[in-house]
């Protein structure tokens, strides 16, 4: 169900004594935690159960009344939040008599169906690690307060239930049907019997007495039962003596810590996590669990259609074929342009290329190719403007001889400018291998800072020239042949090329074309600094020899 559940408290109280209503009983597990609500979500449980043991255990503590009210009703809140099942509570004692009408009322707000409180005293502990008879609450004291809770509540679907703790400290079953007796008057909807042997004999001698018990009063709680130790017992057999709810109380908490140990050994002693992935989930099970997916599907959605332009069709060969499809690292770089694209949802990809036939790896990943016939360095603006007829819309238009990681492309299209090119301020440290022009960037306003990269991912700067000719003193910047363009932009610079065309000057770079509509008083506009290092690097491609060189900027 995950974080959109929609299920309103008031009818999440209800839903549990729906249920008991129309199946005649309940079975439910254990979670700590909203993940672990999640999985109890998913599968045929009737309910959920919160407790005490297992809040503490997740939280690396004992259970011994040592987490707060405050932080069990955040865990609480963290698994409502992502399920809709009903949810009963472990309330522990339920503490003085002003603190339980406090819980029942944050516990009735919240959405929670019921919580069961132990006839124990406070600081408890817990029942499987020794309760003794000492640590038993005097039963007119706990049947007082009781009775205040069920005058507290403010609807008749919130249960509240009684916890027999008698027969765990060994006080015996008489005295535990004496117990009984005084719970069922002051007025309680259930009564959870507790033992601790593996044996559920014990459990069932109650479950008869109890019905008998009930007749002689005249009403009939519900009955509750939680096998944890007693487990060689089908519920359905246990449901056959009386029994009403059944509780699975720690199972989840318990496989967690095993397969959380099991891995972190594998890890450690494998001296990697290859080893670990065949018994974990993948990252893709636990984004669909908690509804990250739904998240991505929506931001799609809302995003704007953006399609992009990869420019490969100038003279840029190595060895006989062209430089973007260079292989680093067994994939090419035009594959790994598209790669990423299509990993921020730019989907609609197109390539400019001299040959059809070199480009075929491309053309299989869903892009669409388009020929050109300008393959001259000086003619990459008719080159890109092959696929004139394409270019609509939102559009991404790189070289194709570069590296990007995504973040790269998401800012540019969350830049919200109609012309945005990707520019990196650290070009003066550039340690190039070839002797190379930069492709150089001048804002209206000198921006520039003496500190090496530092970074300005969020500062939107106009240009006011761009070239290889403007010289490392005048200028702000390098373009690295990453550029977005809104609808509006892609007709701007249509318009501009048709201008070009005019005039003759279209065989020209695409740098030229920025200028001539920097010149017609169009913005341009740059956004992103480059110059941090390999997590948001651009990599030029270059063969010197017989060995590709990628140009970083560290």
């Amino acid at each position: 169900m995950t974080f959109e559940s929609k299920k309103l408290p008031g009818d999440r109280i209800a839903s549990l004594g729906n249920i008991l209503d129309s199946k005649g009983f309940a079975v439910g597990l254990e979670a700590h935690s909203g993940l672990s609500g999640i999985v109890v979500e998913e599968l045929d449980f009737d309910f959920i159960w919160e407790s005490s043991l297992t809040d503490s255990a997740s939280k690396g503590l004992p259970d011994a009344s040592i987490v707060s009210n405050e932080s069990r009703l955040h865990t609480i809140d963290e698994i409502l939040n992502v399920t809709t099942k009903p949810l009963i509570v472990d309330g522990d004692t339920g503490g003085d008599e002003d603190n339980f009408r406090f819980l029942i009322k944050r516990l009735e707000n919240q959405g929670v169906s019921a919580v069961i409180v132990e006839d124990k005293i406070f600081p408890k502990r817990n029942s499987f690690g020794g309760t003794v008879g000492a640590g038993m609450e005097n039963p007119d004291t706990f049947a007082k307060k009781l009775a205040i809770g069920m005058k507290t509540k403010s609807t008749k679907d919130f249960l509240i239930i009684a916890r027999l703790e008698s027969l765990i400290a060994g006080l015996g079953i008489e005295e535990t049907m004496f117990r009984a007796e005084k719970y069922i008057n002051a007025g309680v909807d259930g009564i959870m019997i507790h033992s601790k042997l593996k044996s559920p004999e014990e459990v069932l001698d109650f479950t008869s007495r109890y019905e008998e018990l009930c007749k002689k009063i005249g009403r009939r709680p519900y009955l509750v039962a939680v096998p944890t130790t007693y487990n060689s017992i089908n519920d359905k057999d246990l449901i056959k003596t009386g029994v009403d709810i059944i509780i699975h109380a720690n199972h989840l908490i318990r496989s967690s810590y095993r397969s959380m140990l099991k891995t972190a050994e594998l890890i450690f002693n494998s001296g990697r996590s290859f080893e670990a992935d065949k018994d974990i989930s993948s990252v893709k099970d636990i984004f669909s669990a908690v509804g990250y997916d739904k998240i991505l599907k929506r931001d799609k959605e809302k995003a704007p259609d953006v399609k992009a332009l990869i420019a490969s069709g100038g003279d840029h060969s190595t060895d006989d074929q062209p430089r973007a499809l260079v292989e680093i690292s067994g994939k090419t770089l035009i594959n790994r342009q598209i790669d990423t694209l299509k990993k921020v949802g730019v989907e609609n990809v197109i390539v400019v290329v001299n040959n059809l036939t070199q480009f075929s790896s491309a053309e299989q990943l869903g892009t669409k190719l388009i020929e050109t016939k300008y393959s001259e360095d000086n003619r990459l603006l008719d080159s890109i403007m092959s696929a004139y007829d394409n270019l609509q819309g939102h559009t991404i238009i790189t070289y194709g001889d570069i590296l990007f990681n995504d973040k790269i492309i998401s800012g540019l299209i969350a830049s919200e400018k109609d012309i945005v090119l990707a520019v990196d301020s650290s070009y003066r440290y550039h340690k190039h291998n070839i002797d190379k022009q930069l492709e150089l960037v001048s804002y209206t306003e000198k921006k520039s800072s003496d500190s090496r990269r530092k970074l300005k991912m969020t500062e939107l700067y106009q240009v006011s020239k761009l070239g290889k000719n403007l010289g490392l003193d005048n200028a702000e910047s390098e373009f690295i042949g990453l550029a977005f363009f809104t609808s509006s932009g892609i007709e701007k610079l249509k318009l501009s090329y048709e201008k070009m065309k005019i005039t003759g000057t279209s065989d020209s770079s695409f740098v030229d074309i920025l200028n001539f509509m920097i010149d017609e008083d169009l913005e341009v506009e740059t956004w992103w600094d480059l110059g941090i290092g390999d997590s948001t690097a651009i990599w030029f491609a270059h063969r010197i020899g017989n060995e590709i060189h990628l140009i970083d900027y560290n």
